[in-house]
């Protein structure tokens, strides 16, 4: 018998029960995780709300973490009891002491990275190796805009992008939040509380605009994000923080100068065991040779799980937060 957060309905924080739960045997193709850590994400949100739906409930939350393996089904030979390993996909079920789950979804994790920066590094860190690798493909020089500079996902951005040579212009909603992102390698911000986001961008790049925009804000972002596409550019929503994007015209992608728009995720990037652990590889050697630090803002009791998306979602966090089996 172990412990777990889940849902039986969908609505506010105030549905996530802390309930026992037993962990089942993992089958032929499967590996029980004993998390040590669990990441926290904006995407968890969204299944407790019910924006995007559990296959059943009542349903576990989460899908990133760290830990050891504990058990494994029959037919896996990547990893045996006792390895360490991390992930950041499906089923959800991470916001628990166990978790089973496919062995495809596991990563090998080197000793020199911990449990607790794996799970605050790894869903972020993949998703902006994706963003920034496999997406954008900059050769350096780029200038870049990229909304929520000073969150989870930005601040790797930021890091990742200075890495690269690419000059991230950041939005922020405050001055604390600006400084933060500079710190981090962002070449400029623009707090959006104060400053009018689009006109900054013309300002900082002197009409040009950006080749590529990330926006991971959603609904209230939206229009200010075209905007700030040069032409022939490319606008990448990733997030729905602010709710999701409706009813696009795809008439105003050609008056705004025959614009791109993907909407991508990281499930249809890391779409291969190869693929995924290739991934963390570039991730996990950026943060053991320091070129990316993940703070770790936030640190809260599984239990606690409710409060700590309470924080989330009231934008009260900096960095990535982390839940403590």
């Amino acid at each position: 018998m172990a412990k777990r957060i889940q849902i039986g309905r969908h609505g506010g924080p105030e549905v996530l029960e802390w309930v026992d739960h037993t962990a089942p045997q993992p089958g032929p193709h499967e590996v029980r995780v004993r998390n040590r850590a669990i990441g926290l994400n904006f995407i968890d949100t969204y299944y407790r709300s019910g924006l995007y739906a559990p296959p059943r409930l009542p349903s576990g939350l989460g899908l990133e973490g760290a830990g050891e393996v504990e058990a494994v089904g029959s037919a896996v030979e990547r990893f045996k009891v006792g390895d360490r390993v991390a992930y950041a996909g499906g089923p959800l079920g991470a916001y628990a002491e166990l978790h089973v789950l496919p062995a495809d979804k596991l990563v090998g994790l080197p000793d020199s990275i911990g449990f607790e920066q794996a799970a605050a590094a790894m869903l972020k860190g993949l998703t902006v190796q994706y963003l920034l690798r496999q997406i954008g493909r900059f050769q350096g020089g780029e200038t870049i805009l990229f909304h929520a500079a000073a969150g989870g996902v930005g601040s790797i951005a930021c890091q990742w992008a200075k890495a690269l040579g690419v000059r991230l212009i950041g939005t922020v909603g405050s001055p604390e939040k600006a400084e933060r992102a500079r710190a981090l390698g962002a070449w400029a911000t623009i707090d959006y509380s104060r400053e009018n986001v689009a006109s900054r961008v013309l300002e900082l790049t002197d009409g040009r605009k950006c080749p590529v925009v990330y926006d991971s804000v959603g609904k209230d972002t939206w229009e200010t994000s075209l905007d700030c596409v040069a032409p022939r550019g490319l606008l990448v929503s990733f997030g729905n923080a602010s709710g999701p994007v409706t009813g696009i015209d795809l008439g105003v992608l050609a008056q705004k100068g025959s614009l791109f728009v993907t909407r991508p995720t990281l499930a249809g990037y890391a779409d291969t065991p190869e693929r995924l652990q290739a991934m963390a590889d570039e991730l996990f050697a950026m943060l053991a040779d320091g070129r990316v630090r993940v703070e770790i803002g936030q640190r809260f009791p599984l239990a606690e799980a409710a409060r700590a998306q309470e924080a989330l979602t009231s934008r009260r966090t900096t960095g990535s937060t982390i839940l403590l089996p």
